[in-house]
This record gives C-alpha cells, structure tokens and sequence, in this order.
C-alpha cells in the first residue's frame, strides 16, 4: 500500500486529471490512497514565530495519518538525490520489510521538525523550488517510474 499526504488540495482541473492519470497507472501494482490535509491560512508580512505554528499545525496533521509501522518518504528540499534507478531499489527494499510505504509532501513554508524527525529518508526531488500541487503530480509520476522500474516494464527508457 502506497500512501500520499500532502498539505494542501488540487484545484487545477487540468493538473488534477493528470495526478488521476498516474494513480490509476499506479494501481496495476498497489493500492494507493492520497490524503489531503488542510494548508494553514499565512498572514501577510507573518513573523517567523508565526510560520513555525502554522508548520507545527500542518505537521501534527501530517502525522495523525502516520502510524508506526510505516516507511516515510519526506519530499524535502534538505534531502537526498536519488536516481530513479537508485530510489526504486530502495522502494523495492522497503517493501520487503513494510507493506505501508508513505510519501509526505509539505506545504508552503515547509515541514515541522518533528514530520523531519519522523521520516525514513528524505529525499530532493529536485534543487528547484515547485508549488506543492507540481510536486504531487512529480511525485506520482515518480512512483510510477519507480514501480515500472521494478517490474521491467519500458516506460523508464
């Protein structure tokens, strides 16, 4: 089972049919469930006392849908590279050991330490800076490529 959490929700209706694309590409190979939590209302000119609250709000919202048993992929701008090839076999080892494979996508201001803290490995997707909304259309693209990888199918090349 492949869970997404993600800060925020889709509003685009063009990117949403393309993230619906991927994910029932996904399923040919595991269930998967994207969970939507709320993004946290930024006040203008908001101090940074401020954006760590909001961070902490959107971080404990995060981890009520985390339970112990899972492995946590952290989209994280402070991660790790991984090549396709490379995070595929990570995957493909971490579903030797967990059924329950998470991937977290934060929001705007970031994560909270303790979803950092909470994360299994983190991983850059890129150096650039995307909206949260890309990067779940990224990220699911990525699962696909990764699960193609695995069963050797050409979508890769």
């Amino acid at each position: 089972m492949i869970k997404i959490i993600a800060v925020g929700k889709i509003k685009e209706k063009a990117l949403k049919s393309l993230i619906d694309e991927y994910v029932q590409r996904i399923t040919q190979f595991s269930k998967i469930n994207i969970i939507e939590v709320n993004d946290e209302p930024i006040p203008k000119n908001a101090k940074e006392a401020i954006n760590e609250k909001i961070k902490n709000i959107e971080g404990d919202n995060i981890l009520k849908h985390i339970s112990d048993d899972e492995f946590v992929y952290l989209l994280d701008l402070h991660g790790k590279d991984y090549s396709s090839e490379v995070l595929s076999k990570n995957l493909n080892d971490n579903f030797n050991i967990t059924s329950k494979i998470t991937f977290v996508i934060g929001g705007s201001l970031g994560l909270s330490s303790s979803v950092v803290n909470r994360a299994n490995v983190r991983w850059k997707l890129s150096s650039c800076t995307f909206p949260h909304q890309i990067v779940r259309l990224l990220v699911v693209e990525q699962i696909y490529r990764l699960l193609s990888i695995k069963h050797n199918l050409p979508y890769h090349k």
